[in-house]
């Protein structure tokens, strides 16, 4: 079966993998969000349908959008990046790359993310993220295009830059798929309707509460990290109230609710947010 996927065209093997994964994810958000809700939801709520779009188009899109921008940090770093610092990234072991990198792609993100909050042009697109009313799994995949590839462009250009993108050396077959499971299933988990707790790890990485509190509608400007919470901590925009959730997601502007009319507020000049957003400092 798998020869044969190999032999569609590159669009309909995109099309398939992102079928499959939004069928496990499926099963495994679905009946966690029916026996542990924060907030009683359906599932088939408001907004799945451009949700879904989304969840397909951007699989579609990023890569593409992201390659020219990436290639062009590339050039620059090839360029005005010291070599000495390369090679000695470079040499350093796989674990000393690999914590690097994390901490490279978070802090670049963690800025990203706040310009998104805090520049209104950023935020016009960003909002479209923001504007559920309540969160599940599946509001993961509600962003912009252009909002998706400007947070993966801060978080992927310190990689590139510090040539970290590929550490060196081997940790065995089983980093690799641990990793990629990881970072394609936890952005999910992270926006989902589930009230567990998870004690002491919520201080070390990203959990439902941490996430939850950022999309909460009042206050705002908080819980930027993708993944590592000590890093809103350090900049102080750490926020997680203990034993409580938020009452209010969202924004104070108006969505459209089709896919297509978010797609096409942010361009267009009569439906900007006003510059002094409720998300902007």
């Amino acid at each position: 079966m798998y020869a044969i996927i190999r032999t569609f065209p590159p669009f309909l093997v995109d099309l398939i993998r992102q079928t499959g994964w939004l069928v496990i994810l499926t099963i495994i958000f679905v009946p966690l969000e029916r026996l542990f809700a924060i907030h009683p939801s359906k599932v088939w709520r408001s907004g799945i349908g451009a949700d879904l779009g989304y969840f397909f188009l951007n699989t579609i899109l990023a890569s593409t959008l992201l390659g020219l921008p990436l290639g062009a940090v590339a050039f620059a770093a090839h360029y005005l990046v010291p070599y000495s610092i390369q090679s000695a990234l470079n040499e350093a072991s796989f674990w000393t790359r690999a914590l690097a990198g994390l901490l490279a792609g978070e802090i670049g993100y963690y800025w990203g993310h706040r310009l998104m909050h805090t520049v209104p042009v950023l935020w016009r697109f960003h909002s479209i993220h923001h504007s559920p009313e309540r969160l599940d799994f599946l509001v993961n995949s509600r962003a912009h295009p252009i909002d998706l590839v400007i947070g993966r462009l801060f978080a992927f250009a310190p990689l590139v830059i510090l040539n970290l993108g590929t550490p060196a050396g081997s940790a065995g077959p089983l980093l690799p798929i641990v990793v990629g499971l990881g970072g394609t299933v936890w952005p999910f988990l992270i926006h989902a309707n589930i009230r567990w707790r998870f004690g002491p790890l919520e201080w070390l990485i990203a959990t439902p509460r941490f996430h939850h509190w950022h999309h909460a509608m009042d206050p705002a400007n908080q819980n930027y990290a993708s993944m590592l919470p000590v890093i809103d901590f350090i900049f102080g925009t750490l926020h997680m109230p203990q034993r409580l959730w938020p009452a209010l997601y969202g924004i104070h502007e108006a969505m459209p609710i089709s896919w297509a009319g978010q797609l096409i507020q942010p361009l267009s000049s009569e439906t900007f947010p006003p510059a002094s957003v409720s998300k902007n400092v």
